[in-house]
Protein backbone atom coordinates (compact mmCIF):
# COMPACT_ATOMS: atom_id res chain seq x y z
CA UNK A 1 0.00 0.00 0.00
CA UNK A 2 1.47 3.33 -1.33
CA UNK A 3 2.13 5.81 1.88
CA UNK A 4 1.25 8.96 -0.36
CA UNK A 5 -1.99 7.30 -0.78
CA UNK A 6 -2.70 7.19 2.89
CA UNK A 7 -1.97 10.88 3.43
CA UNK A 8 -4.17 12.02 0.53
CA UNK A 9 -6.57 10.15 2.49
CA UNK A 10 -6.54 12.05 5.39
CA UNK A 11 -7.60 14.88 3.61
CA UNK A 12 -11.20 13.61 5.00
CA UNK A 13 -10.26 15.25 8.44
CA UNK A 14 -9.41 18.46 7.21
CA UNK A 15 -10.65 21.76 9.04
CA UNK A 16 -10.43 20.24 13.04
CA UNK A 17 -13.71 18.93 13.69
CA UNK A 18 -16.49 21.09 14.85
CA UNK A 19 -19.69 19.05 14.49
CA UNK A 20 -21.26 19.98 17.64
CA UNK A 21 -19.95 23.15 18.12
CA UNK A 22 -21.83 24.44 15.42
CA UNK A 23 -24.65 23.20 13.54
CA UNK A 24 -28.47 22.83 13.65
CA UNK A 25 -28.68 25.27 16.28
CA UNK A 26 -27.16 28.88 15.07
CA UNK A 27 -26.38 31.65 17.41
CA UNK A 28 -28.74 34.60 18.61
CA UNK A 29 -28.37 38.20 16.95
CA UNK A 30 -25.21 39.71 18.68
CA UNK A 31 -24.08 36.54 20.20
CA UNK A 32 -20.59 35.21 19.79
CA UNK A 33 -18.61 31.90 20.29
CA UNK A 34 -14.80 31.17 19.45
CA UNK A 35 -13.18 28.09 20.09
CA UNK A 36 -9.32 27.22 20.03
CA UNK A 37 -9.04 23.23 19.14
CA UNK A 38 -5.90 21.14 19.16
CA UNK A 39 -5.02 17.89 18.26
CA UNK A 40 -1.96 15.54 17.54
CA UNK A 41 -2.81 12.48 15.71
CA UNK A 42 -0.19 9.65 14.84
CA UNK A 43 -0.23 6.39 12.73
CA UNK A 44 1.99 3.62 12.15
CA UNK A 45 -1.05 1.08 9.78
CA UNK A 46 -3.26 2.17 7.50
CA UNK A 47 -6.54 0.88 5.47
CA UNK A 48 -5.84 -0.38 2.01
CA UNK A 49 -7.74 -0.16 -0.76
CA UNK A 50 -9.80 -3.14 0.33
CA UNK A 51 -10.43 -2.53 3.67
CA UNK A 52 -7.72 -4.46 5.47
CA UNK A 53 -5.13 -2.71 8.01
CA UNK A 54 -2.18 -2.44 6.64
CA UNK A 55 1.54 -1.24 8.35
CA UNK A 56 2.73 1.94 6.75
CA UNK A 57 6.37 2.39 5.42
CA UNK A 58 7.05 4.93 8.67
CA UNK A 59 4.76 6.50 10.97
CA UNK A 60 2.71 9.49 10.12
CA UNK A 61 2.15 12.33 12.23
CA UNK A 62 -0.04 15.28 11.55
CA UNK A 63 -0.90 18.21 13.98
CA UNK A 64 -3.23 21.12 13.94
CA UNK A 65 -4.63 24.23 15.88
CA UNK A 66 -7.56 25.56 14.53
CA UNK A 67 -9.94 28.59 15.35
CA UNK A 68 -13.26 28.22 15.20
CA UNK A 69 -15.62 31.87 15.25
CA UNK A 70 -19.17 32.24 14.31
CA UNK A 71 -21.49 35.92 15.41
CA UNK A 72 -25.27 35.68 14.88
CA UNK A 73 -25.80 38.48 12.50
CA UNK A 74 -29.80 37.79 12.66
CA UNK A 75 -31.52 35.47 15.04
CA UNK A 76 -31.98 33.03 11.41
CA UNK A 77 -28.37 33.70 10.20
CA UNK A 78 -25.00 32.82 11.69
CA UNK A 79 -21.29 33.76 10.49
CA UNK A 80 -18.73 31.36 10.47
CA UNK A 81 -15.07 31.45 9.84
CA UNK A 82 -12.45 28.78 10.16
CA UNK A 83 -8.98 28.70 10.35
CA UNK A 84 -5.76 26.23 11.19
CA UNK A 85 -1.86 25.86 11.84
CA UNK A 86 -0.99 22.28 10.38
CA UNK A 87 2.36 20.50 10.75
CA UNK A 88 3.43 16.47 10.04
CA UNK A 89 5.59 14.21 8.32
CA UNK A 90 5.23 10.66 7.22
CA UNK A 91 7.64 8.83 5.09
CA UNK A 92 7.51 11.13 1.62
CA UNK A 93 6.60 14.53 2.81
CA UNK A 94 7.29 16.94 5.82
CA UNK A 95 4.92 19.58 5.76
CA UNK A 96 4.89 22.96 8.55
CA UNK A 97 2.09 26.13 7.84
CA UNK A 98 -0.66 27.64 7.32
CA UNK A 99 -4.30 25.72 6.89
CA UNK A 100 -6.95 25.56 5.01
CA UNK A 101 -9.31 28.82 5.48
CA UNK A 102 -13.02 28.93 5.49
CA UNK A 103 -15.50 31.33 5.49
CA UNK A 104 -19.46 30.36 5.56
CA UNK A 105 -22.62 31.58 6.58
CA UNK A 106 -25.50 28.87 8.21
CA UNK A 107 -29.22 29.74 7.82
CA UNK A 108 -31.64 28.70 10.44
CA UNK A 109 -34.03 26.95 8.18
CA UNK A 110 -36.45 25.68 10.54
CA UNK A 111 -36.46 25.41 14.54
CA UNK A 112 -39.47 24.89 17.68
CA UNK A 113 -38.58 23.96 21.24
CA UNK A 114 -36.59 20.72 20.18
CA UNK A 115 -35.97 20.47 16.88
CA UNK A 116 -33.59 22.85 14.75
CA UNK A 117 -32.39 22.66 10.88
CA UNK A 118 -29.81 24.57 9.40
CA UNK A 119 -28.38 25.04 6.07
CA UNK A 120 -24.80 26.22 5.18
CA UNK A 121 -22.59 27.43 2.55
CA UNK A 122 -18.94 28.47 2.73
CA UNK A 123 -16.24 29.05 0.67
CA UNK A 124 -12.03 28.12 1.50
CA UNK A 125 -8.68 28.50 0.38
CA UNK A 126 -5.84 26.12 1.11
CA UNK A 127 -2.57 26.70 3.40
CA UNK A 128 1.05 27.41 2.37
CA UNK A 129 2.00 24.06 3.63
CA UNK A 130 5.97 25.34 4.12
CA UNK A 131 7.95 22.99 3.47
CA UNK A 132 5.95 20.53 1.97
CA UNK A 133 6.68 18.41 -1.33
CA UNK A 134 3.15 19.18 -2.17
CA UNK A 135 0.36 21.16 -0.38
CA UNK A 136 -0.35 19.80 3.20
CA UNK A 137 -3.36 17.64 4.13
CA UNK A 138 -6.45 20.60 3.89
CA UNK A 139 -8.53 21.41 0.67
CA UNK A 140 -7.90 22.33 -3.02
CA UNK A 141 -6.93 25.61 -4.28
CA UNK A 142 -10.38 26.56 -3.87
CA UNK A 143 -13.26 24.66 -2.25
CA UNK A 144 -17.11 25.15 -1.82
CA UNK A 145 -19.01 23.26 0.81
CA UNK A 146 -22.94 23.10 1.27
CA UNK A 147 -24.09 21.10 4.14
CA UNK A 148 -27.47 20.69 5.85
CA UNK A 149 -28.32 19.70 9.99
CA UNK A 150 -31.07 18.43 11.58
CA UNK A 151 -30.72 18.31 15.70
CA UNK A 152 -32.90 17.31 18.28
CA UNK A 153 -33.20 18.02 21.91
CA UNK A 154 -34.62 16.23 24.83
CA UNK A 155 -35.49 17.21 28.45
CA UNK A 156 -34.66 13.94 31.29
CA UNK A 157 -36.31 11.28 29.87
CA UNK A 158 -38.20 10.50 33.66
CA UNK A 159 -37.62 11.22 37.50
CA UNK A 160 -37.18 7.37 38.00
CA UNK A 161 -33.52 8.21 36.15
CA UNK A 162 -32.19 10.85 38.38
CA UNK A 163 -28.80 9.37 37.78
CA UNK A 164 -29.35 10.41 34.03
CA UNK A 165 -28.49 13.38 32.56
CA UNK A 166 -30.69 16.46 33.27
CA UNK A 167 -30.79 17.26 29.04
CA UNK A 168 -29.41 15.12 25.93
CA UNK A 169 -29.64 15.97 22.04
CA UNK A 170 -28.79 14.41 18.85
CA UNK A 171 -26.97 16.00 15.55
CA UNK A 172 -26.52 14.98 12.05
CA UNK A 173 -24.97 17.11 9.25
CA UNK A 174 -24.80 15.72 5.64
CA UNK A 175 -22.47 18.11 3.42
CA UNK A 176 -20.96 17.68 0.39
CA UNK A 177 -17.88 19.90 -0.41
CA UNK A 178 -16.17 20.74 -3.91
CA UNK A 179 -12.43 20.81 -4.23
CA UNK A 180 -10.46 21.83 -6.89
CA UNK A 181 -7.31 20.25 -8.12
CA UNK A 182 -8.26 17.30 -5.67
CA UNK A 183 -11.12 14.89 -5.55
CA UNK A 184 -14.38 16.38 -4.45
CA UNK A 185 -16.18 14.52 -0.72
CA UNK A 186 -19.35 13.72 0.77
CA UNK A 187 -19.11 13.63 4.18
CA UNK A 188 -21.50 12.71 7.01
CA UNK A 189 -21.21 13.81 11.12
CA UNK A 190 -23.36 12.30 14.35
CA UNK A 191 -23.09 13.63 17.65
CA UNK A 192 -24.60 12.59 20.24
CA UNK A 193 -24.34 14.99 24.06
CA UNK A 194 -25.79 14.66 27.22
CA UNK A 195 -25.66 17.58 30.05
CA UNK A 196 -24.76 16.84 33.72
CA UNK A 197 -26.60 19.32 35.41
CA UNK A 198 -24.92 23.10 34.20
CA UNK A 199 -20.83 22.27 34.12
CA UNK A 200 -20.52 19.11 32.77
CA UNK A 201 -21.40 18.35 28.97
CA UNK A 202 -20.27 14.39 27.84
CA UNK A 203 -19.91 14.13 23.77
CA UNK A 204 -19.61 11.19 21.48
CA UNK A 205 -19.51 12.27 18.12
CA UNK A 206 -18.50 9.96 14.44
CA UNK A 207 -16.91 11.73 11.55
CA UNK A 208 -17.43 9.53 8.22
CA UNK A 209 -16.49 10.18 4.23
CA UNK A 210 -15.76 9.26 0.79
CA UNK A 211 -13.74 11.05 -1.64
CA UNK A 212 -14.82 10.53 -5.30
CA UNK A 213 -13.52 7.23 -6.34
CA UNK A 214 -10.92 7.30 -3.77
CA UNK A 215 -10.30 7.32 0.13
CA UNK A 216 -13.19 6.63 2.75
CA UNK A 217 -12.80 7.07 6.78
CA UNK A 218 -14.62 6.60 9.76
CA UNK A 219 -13.48 8.04 12.60
CA UNK A 220 -14.44 8.38 16.69
CA UNK A 221 -14.31 10.83 19.22
CA UNK A 222 -15.37 10.97 22.65
CA UNK A 223 -14.78 13.83 25.10
CA UNK A 224 -15.78 15.79 28.41
CA UNK A 225 -16.47 19.47 28.55
CA UNK A 226 -16.20 21.16 32.02
CA UNK A 227 -18.05 24.90 31.40
CA UNK A 228 -16.98 27.50 33.83
CA UNK A 229 -19.37 30.67 33.58
CA UNK A 230 -18.58 31.77 29.83
CA UNK A 231 -15.46 29.48 29.27
CA UNK A 232 -15.33 25.73 28.34
CA UNK A 233 -12.98 23.49 28.49
CA UNK A 234 -13.11 20.10 26.07
CA UNK A 235 -10.49 16.98 26.34
CA UNK A 236 -10.88 13.60 24.37
CA UNK A 237 -9.69 11.24 22.15
CA UNK A 238 -10.12 10.25 18.09
CA UNK A 239 -9.53 7.55 16.37
CA UNK A 240 -9.83 5.82 12.93
CA UNK A 241 -11.83 3.02 13.36
CA UNK A 242 -12.42 2.29 9.80
CA UNK A 243 -12.07 3.36 5.70
CA UNK A 244 -10.26 2.61 2.47
CA UNK A 245 -7.01 4.37 1.32
CA UNK A 246 -6.63 5.68 4.84
CA UNK A 247 -4.60 6.25 7.73
CA UNK A 248 -5.61 4.73 11.27
CA UNK A 249 -5.03 7.61 12.82
CA UNK A 250 -5.44 8.18 16.71
CA UNK A 251 -4.42 11.04 19.56
CA UNK A 252 -6.16 13.62 22.01
CA UNK A 253 -8.22 16.26 21.37
CA UNK A 254 -8.31 19.26 23.56
CA UNK A 255 -10.05 23.08 22.94
CA UNK A 256 -11.30 25.72 24.96
CA UNK A 257 -14.41 27.87 24.22
CA UNK A 258 -15.38 31.34 24.82
CA UNK A 259 -18.80 32.64 24.44
CA UNK A 260 -19.39 36.40 24.15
Amino acid sequence: MKAATLVLGATGASLIATSALAGAWVQPKGRAQVIVKAEAMEADSGFDPSGDEQPLPAPQRDNAVGVFAEYGLTDRLTLQVKGEWQSGEDAFIDYDGRGPVEIGLTWQAWRDDYTAVSLYGGYAEAGDGRNAAYAPPGVGERDWEARASVGRSFGRPSRRMSWGPDRSFVELQAARRIRDGLPDETRVDFTAGAHFGERWLVLGQAYGGAADGGSRWLSAETSVVRHVGSWSVQAGWRQTVAGRETPVSRGPVLAVWKRF
